[in-house]
């Protein structure tokens, strides 16, 4: 049995990451974090370490093998908060070659290029349906990139069109869905509520949301953690 999927969307330094640590915070119980982000340069070595510091030791951390593989799983029964969705998005993409299709002006054949996109879309949904079945609640974090400019190169064009389509088809599925836009959380999708069991219309949950974020403004910076998919 698959656990409840929330589903947490927002741009860079939006609040979204530290929303949902307060989420897997108040669900109570075990947490594992997974991360998604490789220390490949020193920028990332300090956004890793800045994250690190800014979850409560007690989580249990998974870090995907070479950022795309699930080696070891989450203790069963945990709450699982995956950040970022997309930076995993980004890595299978580069193990596609898909981030490739513009050097030198060559460009994938239509059919093939077709292929790897649907294989690339069906790998994230079975990352998360596997997370799920191992977990009591899963909360995902991803960032809404199809709000900004065009993206000048191709590359950057198919990565925003795919994070579209997996973002859709992951709303679909989850039972709550939101958007947090400076530090606020908006309920775009609304279900039970993940922690209390009780059920809110989309508008009311925002506004109890927006209440318990000011209640806790003075314990945790809104935009800690914001480092997506950082281990």
């Amino acid at each position: 049995m698959s656990a409840r999927l929330v589903l947490v969307l927002g741009g860079a330094r939006s609040g979204k990451s530290a929303f949902a640590q307060s989420l897997a915070e108040r669900a109570g119980g075990g947490v594992c974090f997974v991360a998604t982000a490789e220390d490949g340069d020193e920028e990332m070595k300090r956004r890793i370490r800045r994250h690190r510091a800014n979850r409560p030791k007690e989580w249990e951390t998974v870090e995907l093998e070479g950022g795309i593989r699930l080696g070891k799983p989450p203790t069963p029964g945990r709450v699982v908060l995956l950040d970022c969705l997309t930076l995993y998005l980004s890595n299978l993409m580069a193990v596609r070659g898909l981030d490739r299709t513009d050097e030198s002006g060559a460009s994938i054949p239509e059919e093939e290029l077709e292929r790897r996109e649907r294989e690339v879309v069906e790998e994230a949904l079975s990352l998360v349906e596997r997370l799920r079945r191992r977990s009591r609640l899963l909360i995902v974090v991803s960032n809404e990139v199809g709000m900004g400019l065009v993206p000048p190169f191709p590359s950057g064009r198919l990565f925003r069109d795919l994070a579209g389509r997996l973002h859709q088809r992951l709303a679909e599925e989850a039972e709550e869905v939101y958007l947090v836009v400076a530090g606020l959380p908006l309920c775009l999708k609304d279900g039970e509520n993940p922690i209390s069991g009780e059920r809110h219309g989309g508008l009311k949950r925002t506004v109890d949301l927006i209440g318990e974020r000011r209640q806790t403004d003075g314990k945790t910076e809104k935009d800690a953690g914001e480092d997506p998919g950082a281990g």
